[in-house]
Order: structure tokens, then C-alpha cells, then sequence
């Protein structure tokens, strides 16, 4: 387990260091001059040329590029063209409003999925089991963005119980204020993301339930039920914590546009406001951030998924 882990941890780093060189080469191939952020549309070649060196455009490549990685590893991603802030502070106080949202999120979607994947294919074939199914795929050809827009109109504007959106000038020193804030995106997130890992959970229930041991469990003289939770959960969860790694990625995502929609402060609204604004450092600073966090959930369920199956621990030759 140790060598896995080092082996993975230098994946893990391998990875990040390519994001960071896709994220910089991308954002150089876009059409235009970092520096226009700075310049009024009738500005002279003499304030071109101090936007240029203000922002560090006028450099090599190269240069640019080892000026940010080694900001990077310091934790240091420049300053903003507009604001002229740090970035680092601005978007690790943004992450206070979107890792919630996205975390809430994640565990109400796991619960509910759990409960109607398990209800689908426990019953599998019931009227109700085959409503339940037709649901999810409902569930998950729905756009996102229309489902927040139904829950505003039903919850904030028809039946006035929560706020359609905004966020408390206290932030979560006035969590009750805050909490209420993130019921409706959190609903809209969970409606999507539980519709999705709902159908997985209920193809990996069923696998298990027609598995010879479970059936070999029956034949000892206990129910399905406990023969499923004996022996069987832990057999279903292998296959589903690689999936719901990427749902959590999927949330996270998911978060930062949902955002938009209910007017929070996080990481999404920050996005916005920096591509329409061309301003390089934010956008580089939330990219990083939000691959660093997508790679460290892909590492976690890796590590989860060998704990859970010991036939990933056996070497590949067999030994």
C-alpha cells in the first residue's frame, strides 16, 4: 500500500504540473493582449507599452511561464489586472461559500441516491421501482440551470419561503442566514447529481444481488437483506466510490455555475467577472484551484476504492 501510495502521489503531482502548463498555454492562445484590461480603447503606443510591462506580457514565454510556477509552489498567483488585489486571498475566501455549497450538496445527493437505487433495484420490477427509474433519467436530462430557475420561481417568487438568491453581508458569522441561502442551490445540485448516481448505485445493487454469494448466503438460511448487508455493500461500493469521485467533481462543478444562477459569492461569480474582464491572474487562480481539488478527489477515491477491494492489492504478476 505504501509503494501505491507514493506511486500515486507522484501522479498526482505529474498531473498537477501539466494542468498548470494546459492552463497557461490556453489561456495565451486566446485572441488579444492581457494587457487591453488595463487600456482604454484610444490608448497610445506609450501606454500600451506600460500595460504591457505592467502586467509582464512583454516577456518571453518562458518567462512568464517560470514566473508563475514558481508563484504557484509558493502560493502566490500574482495580482488581479482590475482590483490590483492578491488572488490567492480572494479566492480562498470565495472557496468559504463554494466548498460548502458543494459538500452539502454532495452528501444530501449520496443519501438520496442511495435510498432510491437501492428501493429500485431491491424492487426491481415493481410499478413504483419503474417510476423511480423513469425519474432519474428525467432527473438527469433536465439542464441544471432551468432547474434553478423552477425552484426560484416556485420557492422565493410563488410561495415567498426562501430567498431567491444573495448571500448575507456577515457571510457565516450569520449562519442561519447563510444556510437558508444555500437551500435552494443545494436543491437544485442534489436534483441533478442524485438523479445521476441513483442509476449507478441501482445497476451496482443489482450485480450484487444476483451474485453467487449472495445467493449461497440465502441458501444458509438468511434474508436479503442481511445477506446484502453482510456481504453484499461492500462488493457494491467498489464500482460506485470510482463513480461517485466523479460526481463529486461533477458537484463541485456544478456548484460554481449554479452560483451564477443564485447570485453567491463563490468561485463561479468570480469566473464570470474575470473572463468578462480578461483578467489572467483570476482566471488562472480559480482554474488551478478548482483542478487541484478535482485531482485531490480523484486521488482520494482511488485510495478509498484499493481500500475496499483487496484484489486491487494483489501485484500484477501475481506474487
Amino acid at each position: 500500500m505504501g509503494t501505491y501510495l507514493v506511486h500515486r502521489v507522484f501522479i498526482l503531482l505529474v498531473s498537477f504540473i501539466a494542468a498548470l502548463l494546459v492552463i497557461f498555454i490556453l489561456l495565451r492562445l486566446l485572441p488579444g493582449d492581457p494587457a487591453n484590461a488595463l487600456l482604454p480603447p484610444d490608448a497610445s503606443p506609450e501606454q500600451v507599452a506600460a500595460a504591457r510591462a505592467k502586467v509582464g506580457s512583454d516577456l518571453p514565454l518562458t518567462h512568464q511561464l517560470a514566473a508563475w510556477f514558481s508563484g504557484v509552489f509558493r502560493g502566490d498567483f500574482g495580482e488581479s489586472f482590475i482590483s490590483g488585489i492578491p488572488v490567492a486571498p480572494e479566492v480562498f475566501a470565495r472557496l468559504r461559500v463554494t466548498v460548502p455549497l458543494t459538500l452539502i450538496s454532495f452528501v444530501i445527493s449520496v443519501f438520496v441516491a442511495g435510498v432510491i437505487g437501492f428501493i429500485a433495484a431491491y424492487k426491481n420490477g415493481r410499478w413504483y421501482a419503474v417510476i423511480l427509474t423513469a425519474g432519474t433519467q428525467i432527473g438527469i436530462a433536465i439542464p441544471i440551470f432551468w432547474v434553478g430557475i423552477l425552484f426560484v420561481w416556485i420557492f422565493a417568487l410563488h410561495l415567498h419561503i426562501l430567498p431567491s438568491g444573495g448571500w448575507p453581508a456577515e457571510g457565516w458569522r450569520n449562519a442561519g442566514h447563510a444556510l437558508r441561502a444555500l437551500v435552494l442551490p443545494t436543491a437544485t445540485i442534489v436534483f441533478m447529481m442524485s438523479a445521476t448516481l441513483a442509476r449507478y448505485i441501482r445497476a451496482g445493487v443489482l450485480n450484487v444481488l444476483d451474485s453467487g454469494y449472495i445467493r449461497t448466503s440465502r441458501s444458509l438460511g438468511f434474508s436479503l437483506v442481511s445477506s446484502f448487508v453482510f456481504h453484499g455493500i461492500r462488493n457494491a461500493a467498489v464500482p460506485v466510490v470510482s463513480i461517485m469521485g466523479i460526481e463529486l467533481s461533477s458537484t463541485l462543478l456544478g456548484a460554481v455555475m449554479v452560483e451564477n444562477i443564485f447570485s453567491l459569492p463563490g468561485l463561479g461569480s468570480m469566473l464570470t467577472k474575470a473572463i468578462a474582464q480578461h483578467d489572467y491572474p483570476s482566471i488562472q487562480g480559480i482554474l488551478l484551484t478548482t483542478t487541484f481539488l478535482v485531482l485531490m478527489i480523484g486521488f482520494i477515491a482511488d485510495v478509498i476504492q484499493r481500500i475496499l477491494d483487496p484484489r486491487l492489492r494483489i501485484p500484477r504478476d501475481g506474487a
